[in-house]
Order: structure tokens, then sequence, then C-alpha cells
């Protein structure tokens, strides 16, 4: 943010502080703790309240449609009433996994007192942040900036015409100590709005601006693209700075997977092998994905990644799973298998990828966004708990596993060697400092303590042998959690999420020569193409919404830049996977609709949504990248892809424009943008082109293939000429022509801007060749 804007943000601040301050203390950003209670009243209750929320289709909205609140969905109805009645707009922003969201519903919104105060006051919007995505940020970006924090649930009271004037997360029912509760809260805004209506809007109209100022990204005048290996160098610096020795990642507490961390890390590894710093990143990386296949953030029972870990061991997890993580972990693991050899991480991959395909998948091809955190313990209670579907306690182990291990030293029960290995405590194995309200005391969550080599020396017996004991003890304890409550599945499908996901199975199946993981790839681009492209509007479609009846439902919300950047990205991942054509047709074809909808032809880059929506009031261009990557750091390498695979060379010019409208953040906190760093260093140092020669279906063709899918290359593109010149890219690259089998065999060029090195015919000269 641009040093004016500070300031006269910090003033405007200053000033809303001291007309709202306890409002803004009650503002904290509360994201890992751990709450008890229900999501609401005994489940056979017939509900006593029923809002319009009831007909939307996004699982989070829904789970507020019996409040005794007026809901309103984000539209022109809530929109009109405000005006109408000139009422200030309360905004309630969460998603349908957020353990917070639950707990602030259960408190304040299914409070007869409160629901009356608010629906006589406000025009009460309920938004879901995954489905209004563009909505989110621009508030978010407004709490932020006031509060200090942010995060979800998120409440901010706009004027009629939608400009916020206060906001904070999360807010307690009821007063305690000097931090104020929502009731009063709500009170003191109902006093202001009324006493100093025009103090309370001028103030919000001068955030706006600041906000408007600060947040705007674009390229200066003769600004140049910032150098590739200085900005790697310095991210790479950053990221070793705040790295944490003993058990990985890059905190204290919490500790979050972060992949697009670990993708930087291991591109910079790339091009700098020789050096101790790339070795250095290297084994942060690898030592951190080892700690967190070992955490229980890894779900050993029933597989897949939890959503984060509360403790810096990667012990304790907050326990939703969200897709987008098992996509980019997917990714992330089988290219440290990639790099490594290890088959430790292949197997990870595969755990992932597993887990999606029973546990995410709709039969329509689409991918689940998420499971929630908090399920009931028993059929009867009537509480959800936190972790409830994922614990143990060491009295279930034992009887679960009692049988005598022969051979084994001493009278050895598989439950001893189940319990040594995961540390399993007959106390439970939850430090209370993760469990502030006890919803674990007396539980076990799973966590690797001892290689297969020392457990297996501890008692006697063989590594083979005891792989076999835990691989079928899992088993039995998977079958015991299939009969418990499950947490609620967000049955919400997006397309941005979608495309990550759809990367995972393409690169694992690509890695692996995994003809199954490569057709599930297939399946889901194949939805995507069904479910979430409007072909009458040349529009991708954000979500769509499993049916009462299993059907896919459709939204009318268009996609948003993360959309397009992430199926491109997908789609792009399943052509060199597939080699099938049509899906680089489709990519290239979405990208030219990304490019009309969201460039900024000013002052280039991508906007996050629609420019023209008069209901946003910042167009924001997204400059971190974090859970998910910024779609302007996709884009940027999609661009450089797709160039390379059609001959666009507008495209490479588009690349280095958008990251040099970045350059600022760059130069100076390249940390904040690490997957955007990688695609820096592609413009430094160029896309090797690899192009392979052969039949499509001939065995020596798939060794060459399976030879480059083997190594990690992170500045490559893969294209199969098959001879047909006919086809659509002998057609946008005439140079194929020119590059043809030798002697009868598949044959592999790798080129730079085309010009080719000698062409080989085996896959050991092809590996020395890519890896000089």
């Amino acid at each position: 943010m641009c040093a004016v804007a500070l300031r006269a943000l910090s003033i405007l601040i200053s000033f809303t502080t001291d007309l709202f301050y306890d409002c803004f203390r009650s503002s904290g950003v509360i994201f890992f703790s751990m709450a008890s209670g229900s999501d609401g009243p005994d489940r056979s209750e017939t509900p006593k309240h029923t809002n319009r929320l009831s007909k939307e289709k996004s699982s989070y909205l829904l789970q507020h449609a019996h409040n005794p609140v007026d809901w309103y969905p984000w539209g022109q109805e809530a929109f009109d009433k405000a005006k109408s009645e000139d009422k200030p707009i309360f905004l309630s922003v969460g998603y349908s996994t957020c353990h917070w969201c639950h707990v602030m519903e259960r408190e304040s919104f299914e409070d007869e007192e409160v629901g009356k105060i608010l629906s006589k006051n406000f025009v009460c919007i309920k938004v879901d942040r995954e489905e209004r995505p563009d909505v989110d940020k621009v508030y978010m970006t407004f709490v932020q900036a006031t509060s200090g924090g942010g995060g979800w649930p998120m409440s901010v009271w706009l004027t009629p015409d939608l400009k916020p004037f206060i906001g904070g997360t999360y807010f307690p029912p009821r007063d305690s100590g000097r931090r104020p509760g929502l009731k009063t809260v709500l009170l003191r805004i109902i006093e202001q709005w009324q006493s100093s209506r025009e103090t309370l809007e001028s103030s919000g109209e001068r955030v706006l601006e600041a906000l408007r100022k600060g947040t705007e990204i674009s390229a200066s005048p003769g600004e140049t693209l910032p150098s590739g290996p200085d900005v790697a160098n310095r991210c790479y610096q950053q990221l070793a700075h705040s790295y944490e020795e003993e058990y990985g990642g890059f905190r204290e507490a919490p500790k979050f997977p972060s992949p697009v961390n670990l993708m930087f890390l291991m591109s910079f590894w790339a091009v700098n092998r020789a050096s101790s710093e790339g070795a250095e990143a290297l084994r942060m990386v690898l030592h951190t994905l080892r700690m967190m296949a070992q955490g229980g953030i890894h779900d050993h029972v029933a597989q897949g990644f939890h959503r984060y870990s509360t403790d810096s061991s990667w012990h304790v997890p907050h326990f939703e799973k969200m897709l987008y993580d098992q996509g980019q972990l997917a990714v992330t693991y089988i290219t440290a298998y990639q790099v490594s050899g290890e088959r430790i991480f292949a197997d990870v991959a595969r755990d992932v990828l597993l887990y999606v395909s029973r546990d995410l998948s709709d039969m329509s091809g689409g991918f689940y966004s998420a499971e929630d955190a908090d399920s009931f313990p028993t059929v009867e209670s009537i509480e959800k708990r936190e972790g409830a579907f994922c614990v143990w306690t060491a009295g279930e182990i034992r009887e679960l596993l009692p049988d005598i291990v022969k051979g084994a030293t001493g009278a050895i029960t598989q439950a001893n060697i189940f319990m040594h290995h995961y540390g399993v405590k007959e106390q439970g194995n939850v430090d209370p400092a993760q469990d502030p309200h006890g919803e674990l005391q007396g539980q076990n969550v799973l966590i690797v303590r001892y290689s297969v080599e020392l457990t297996a020396a501890h008692f006697g017996i063989s590594v083979d042998r005891l792989s076999e004991l835990l691989s079928d003890a899992r088993a039995k304890l998977a079958e015991v959690r299939r009969a418990r409550p499950p947490p609620h599945l967000d049955t919400k499908m997006l397309a941005s999420w979608n495309g990550l996901m759809l990367s995972g199975f393409a690169r694992v199946g690509a890695v692996l020569g995994d003809k199954a993981l490569l057709e599930r790839a297939e399946r889901a681009a194949c939805f995507l193409r069904e479910h979430l492209w409007d072909e009458e509007g040349q529009r991708i479609l954000h979500s769509c919404y499993r049916g009462d009846n299993m059907e896919v439902d459709a939204s009318p919300i268009a996609g948003f830049l993360d959309d397009y950047a992430f199926v491109v990205c997908g789609l792009l991942d399943l052509f060199e996977a597939t080699q099938r054509v049509h899906w680089l047709q489709w990519a290239e074809e979405l990208q030219l609709r990304q490019d009309q909808l969201f460039w900024d032809s000013q002052g280039s880059g991508y906007f996050c949504s629609d420019p023209s929506d008069p209901t946003l009031l910042l167009a924001l261009k997204q400059d971190q990248d974090g859970a998910e990557p910024s779609a302007n750091s996709v884009s940027a390498m999609n661009l450089l892809r797709l160039s390379h695979h059609t001959g666009r060379q507008d495209w490479i010019q588009r690349s280095q424009q958008l990251l040099t409208a970045f350059s600022d953040r760059l130069i100076k906190v390249p940390v904040a943008l690490p997957d955007m760093v990688r695609s820096v260093m592609a413009q430094h140092y160029t896309l090797k082109q690899i192009v392979i020669c052969g039949q499509p279906d001939a065995e020596d063709t798939a060794s060459l293939i399976s030879c480059v899918n083997s190594l990690f290359l992170p500045h490559k593109v893969l294209m199969l000429a098959d001879g047909n010149t006919e086809g659509f890219l002998y057609q946008r690259l005439p140079i194929l022509s020119t590059l043809v089998s030798q002697d009868g065999k598949a044959t592999a060029y790798v080129c730079e801007n085309f010009a080719c090195a000698l062409p080989v015919t085996c896959p050991q000269e092809l590996r020395r060749l890519l890896l000089e």
C-alpha cells in the first residue's frame, strides 16, 4: 500500500476506532482454537423458523435457513430492501466447514433476542465465501485494513449502497469483561447510525478511497521484468528465515501445509542443484513433507490431509478436509518423488487421490468441496465435537486388535504394536494446550512415532510382517469409522478447486504411468465441460451442487478469475499427461475468454472478478499466494506454457506484462508470491520444448514419454508429434513438420525457442540430455 494511502488510512482507522472502540476490540482472528457444542437442537425437532435461505443451494446458506434471523442471500432483493427502508446492512460471510462459523451460529444466530434485533434494524445478508469469493475479497480487504486482522466468520456493516463502515470477524453473543458481545455491538451501531450517520458514511467512504489507491497493482511506464535469479534468491532467503528446523514447515504454530512454498523450493533446487542453497532448499521440502506424512494432519486411517496443525509437530489438526489442499498436496508429493526417488512420497500422493476418489467424488465426475471438522460422536449424540470422527481411545484400539502376534517378542498383541507405532496412550495423546475445551480428553490422534524398521526391531518381527499388521489394523479401524456418524460433506462443486484436483490426478497419473488415474482426470475434465461450461454464453460457471436425487444442479454464478486460471492449468497438465489435443484446444479457448473478461488493459494483470460489476466496490488483483495460489500467479505460467504449445508469441508478452505489474511486490517480499516467483524464473530460464516424434500407442514412444515424466523439469513443455500434419499442433507449430523419427524409432528432440539439440532415441540418453 502506498505511503499516502497508508497515512490516510491510519487517520481514518484511528477515528473509527475511537467511535467504535469496543466493536473493534471484538474483531480478533480466532482460527485455531476448538470449541464444543452442537450445530443446533435435537435433529428430530421440526424447525421453529424458516427463512428465505431455505431456497438456496449452498450448504453454508442452508445451515442458516432455520435461524430466527430474516436472512437474505447476496442479491438485488436485499439491496432494494435496504434502500427502500433506509436500513444498514449486516453482512455475514463464512463457509460450511468453518468451525467458528458454526459456533457463532449456535451462540448468536439461533438466539431469539439477537435475531429480533438483527431482523428489525438491519437487512441481514448471508454469503458463502466459496460461492461468492468476489464479495468475500472486497469486504475482507476492508476488515483487514481497519481491524488489523481477518478470518471467518466475517461480520461487516454496510450502508444501503453497500459501502462498509465497520467490520470484524467472530463476535461472542454476550459481553465478557472488556470484550463486547454481538448484542452490545448491534445496539451501539443502531445508536450511531441514528445519531452520527453522516460521520459513519463519510469515514467509510474515505477508507474505501484509501483502499482503492492502496490496493492498486499496475505496471509503471518503462518498468521492466525483475531479475529471475535475484527474486528467487530473495524468496529462498525469506523462506529459510521462517523455516522451523525440528518438524519442518514455516512457522511454529499453527502450521499450514503451504504447497506453494514447497513447490517454489523444489523449482529453486532444480536450477541450483550444485549450490549449498539448492541442497538446503531440497532438504527443507523433503523434511517438511516427511513430517507431515507422519503427523496427525495426515489421516492414517482414511487418507487425505486435514486443513492445518494446531501445534508445531503436525500432530493435532483442525480436522476439516478441503479439496484445494488435496489437489495441491498430490502434486507436491509426486514432485518430491520425482526429485528424490523415495517411494514414500509417491505412496502419499496415491493416498491423497484414494481419499478424494472415495469420499469427495460425485458420480458425474466432479469433486466435492470439503468435509467438516465437527461430527456427532455417536448416533445418539445431540452435540457435535471437533475431530470426533477421527480419534480413538486406547480401549477402542485394544478391543479392535486383540490377536496375539505369532513370532513377536513376548505375548504381544496387534494392539500393542499399533499403539506403539502410532503413539497411542492410555490417557490419550493430545496435549491439553491443544484442547482448551476438553473435546479430545482421553482421545488419541494417530501420529507415526517410529520408523517401520525401529518398530519391527522393537517387537522382533520383520519389516514386511510389520507392514502387513499395520495395514490390516488400519483397515479394521477404517471399518469402525464407517459406522460412526460422518462429518458434514459440502457437495458444492467449484470450477476452480476442480481445476486444482484435475492437476493432481493428471500429474500423479503421468509420473506413475497409471492409466486409471488419468482416466479419472479425464472424467473430471468432461464434468467441467458438461456441467460448468456455458456454451451459449461462452463462460465458465463458478459452481454446481449435488441435488436431492444425486443430479447435478448448476448455479447461475459466472466464473471468476480463479475458475479460469485453475481450469486452464488443469487442462494443460491433462494435455501433457495424455497428449489428447482437444484438452489443449479448450485450454486455449478458455484463456482467450479469460483475457476478454479480466485483463486490465491499462495497468496489466488480471482482476479477480468482473471489473464492471457495480455491486463490487473494489477492483482487486490478488497479490498473495496462500492456501491457494493467486490466479495471477497461475495465469503467468499458463500464458507461458500456452505460448509454447500454440505458437502465440503475444502470450509470452502478456505473461511478462503481468509479472511486471507485480514487480514491486516480487522485489520486496517475494515470499508473498512464491508461485509467481516460479513464473519469473521460467521467463529467465526459458521453457524447453520436448518433442516426442512417434506413434501414440507405440511402446518406444511410451518409454520416452515416461522418461520425461519421471523427472521434475519445472521449465518445460511436452508434446507428441504423431505425424498428422493436418492436426492442431502441426498447424500451430510448423517446425514440427521438420522433426521426424530416426530409423523408424520414436525420437525425442529437446529444443529451446525451437532450436533443437541432436535427436535421441534411447531413454537413458534423453535423461542425460534433460539433466544437463
